[in-house]
Parts: structure tokens; sequence; C-alpha cells
């Protein structure tokens, strides 16, 4: 069952894609100086990506959120 809408959608997509960018790409890689927490920025990214192609969030199921 979905509970993320289309403005939801478009935003996690976007912004989990720039965090992506941002860890991997070395012309913009921002987390360099991180060290590892960049493993952690690239999972966020690869989750907000996720729950975007899904339209589905687990903590939105949780508070009983539908967007």
């Amino acid at each position: 069952m979905a509970n993320v809408g289309n403005i939801d959608r478009v935003l996690r997509f976007l912004v989990g894609l720039g965090l992506l960018i941002a860890v991997f790409v070395p012309q913009v890689a921002v987390f360099d100086i991180l060290g590892q927490w960049k493993y952690a920025v690239a999972a966020v990214g690869l989750v907000l990506v996720a729950t975007a192609a899904f339209r589905f969030c687990p903590a939105y199921t949780l508070f009983g959120i539908r967007t």
C-alpha cells in the first residue's frame, strides 16, 4: 500500500540522488572530510531513493502518516 505522495516522492528522489552523488562523485565529494560517515550518508540517500521508487515509507506507517 502506497503512503508516499507525488511531491514527497519527487523530493525524496532528488535529495537521495543528491546525497549519493555528493558521496561518490570525486568532483563533488563534499563528504570526504567526514571519513567513514560518508557511508552513512550514502545509506540515507539509498533509503530515500528506494522509498521514492516503492512509494512506501515504513516510518510513515509507524506514525500513521500518508502524504
